[in-house]
């Protein structure tokens, strides 16, 4: 049975497949759990409740539509042939006289608002239009989370760490990219300026490049910050809406808020362009060995899973539905809102949009598998401390053998951490 967290209780960790409860936030009710397991206590850190990734009046403004219907509880994707490009070029090019700009589009897209440090307990997360903050949970002494703020970091869009790379953290701004380096307190540099930007996923490794486009901009650019030279590469018209490293660095995914997306190979750069009916992608996830990538769209309350069926650099792919009975069961749901997927592939956290008085706002946990394809149990579901919360960005952290660490940004002004502790050999 899963677990559903009564209105006005929060949720606190899960333990074996059970998602543990309490009346409010509280460092004695999460000792008394997962503490004792984990030897350490992930308290809450409280910030502005504005969205990261919202700014300004264009939040009110009537969004444009993308595609003229939907597909009902499926999810349509195709590849592309000429006819159909040809078809979106002329399409492409209408929409963009009477729709010049996408970034009204943006909201409904996941972009990384809070990022853990791939190697230590570390998180960054968005928390004003202008700041940022990270917290060490390594550091006993510091209750305190450290305040990064420039006068070069304006209206914040999102963040991430670089792997294997120290205390480096990458920082999407209106202008450019901020790049932050615990070496260096109180010292950012912007390494590129122009449009309004944010930041793809980092591959791993040290010395590899990062990506970085915008949503007014049909082009992103590779960035080799070794270097410190830029390549701009240009597929279609639309405004891109996401941008993801494969984890190995051997596939990139991009998406676009015209339906389209493409996936690279990126060792000569070569793509294979998608369509999709089912609305513009609003989140995506790559699992740990880079060969399967999960995709949320913005009219469907199913994903697609997308399997490489060859090594790279072959582009050789498979669509399959991952079906998620529950996001069209739900009373109120209109649909896949988030998703986020930890490193093993055996959670899966999604948000959705709408939801009558006792659904709205909750974050569904589930049991995933891959045999190979990918299948879903449902655990239960998160809420969030305050008035009315609601997920507004989340990411896994997994550092520890019990399982991994969902955090979650809350509308409330909470960022709150739960520990999903199921793998039975390291509980007592």
């Amino acid at each position: 049975m899963p677990s559903f967290p009564s209105p006005g209780s929060v949720t606190v960790c899960e333990i074996n497949r059970e998602l543990l409860t309490a009346d409010s936030l509280s460092e004695t009710q999460a000792k008394e759990t997962y503490g004792k397991l984990l030897r350490m206590v992930f308290n809450p850190v409280s910030f502005q409740p504005d969205q990261p990734g919202r700014s300004g009046p264009e939040l009110d403004a009537e969004q444009p539509q993308v595609e003229e219907e939907g597909a009902g509880n499926g999810v349509a994707v195709q590849r592309k042939n000429v006819v159909e490009m040809v078809q979106g070029i002329t399409s492409g090019c209408i929409k963009r006289l009477f729709n010049p700009c996408d970034v009204n589009l943006l909201p409904e897209v996941d972009l990384k608002g809070v990022s853990w440090h791939q190697h230590k307990h570390i998180i960054a997360l968005i928390s004003a239009p202008n700041q940022v903050l990270v917290r060490d949970y390594d550091d006993a002494e510091c209750r305190e989370p450290c305040i990064l703020t420039h006068e070069s970091q304006k209206d914040v869009k999102a963040l991430d760490w670089r792997p294997n790379g120290g205390r480096v953290l990458s920082v999407s701004c209106k202008g450019g990219i901020c790049i932050w380096a615990a070496s260096f307190p109180g010292n950012a540099a912007s390494i590129r300026s122009g449009a309004p930007s944010f930041v793809g996923t980092l591959p791993r490794g040290t010395g590899v490049p990062m990506d970085f486009a915008s949503c007014e901009s049909s082009s992103f650019t590779v960035w080799d910050v070794a270097q410190g030279v830029g390549t701009p590469i240009r597929r279609g018209l639309g405004g891109i809406s996401m941008l993801k490293w494969s984890p190995t660095g051997d596939y990139f995914f991009s998406a676009k808020f015209d339906g389209t997306f493409y996936l690279w190979e990126t060792n000569t750069w070569t793509s294979e362009p998608w369509s999709s009916t089912s609305g513009f992608v609003t989140g995506a996830t790559w699992d740990s060995d880079g060969h399967m990538i999960l995709i949320a769209f913005s009219k469907s309350p199913t994903l697609a899973s997308v399997h490489f069926s060859s090594k790279p650099p072959s582009l050789d792919a498979l669509l399959l539905p991952v079906q998620l009975p529950e996001m069209s069961s739900l009373p109120g749901s209109q649909g896949i809102e988030k998703i986020a997927w930890n490193a093993s592939g055996e959670r899966l956290a999604v948000s959705f949009k709408g939801g009558d008085e006792i659904y709205r706002g909750l974050i569904a946990i589930y049991d995933a598998r891959r045999t190979p394809v990918v299948s879903t149990s449902l655990v239960g579901f998160i809420r969030g401390p305050g008035d009315n919360p609601k997920p507004m960005t989340f990411s896994f952290h997994d550092k520890f053998k019990q399982g991994p660490l969902l955090s979650v940004c809350w509308s409330s002004g909470f960022c709150c951490t739960y520990p999903l502790l199921f793998r039975s050999h390291a509980l007592p």
